[in-house]
């Protein structure tokens, strides 16, 4: 969670030193909403522990796993 916290600041950082629009700049609360957004996935992703009992992709596990499921025949 904390890679995704500090690439979302660089990304933050750098939409407000390129925004085109000098007479209506970005500031760093128009970016509240997405950060609401990132802390909720990351309590989501504490709430729930797993539920197959592997281990979370930074322990070692899948980095994806497919959950959708196949087409009905």
């Amino acid at each position: 969670m904390n890679e995704v916290w500090q690439r979302f600041e660089e990304v933050q950082d750098w939409a407000i030193a390129n925004w085109p629009n000098p007479e209506h700049p970005l500031s760093t609360s128009d970016f509240v909403e997405a950060r609401k957004e990132i802390l909720a996935l990351g309590q989501a992703r504490h709430a729930r522990p797993s539920q197959s009992g592997e281990p979370e992709p930074e322990q070692g596990g899948a980095q994806y796993v497919d959950v959708t499921p196949s087409p009905w025949p």
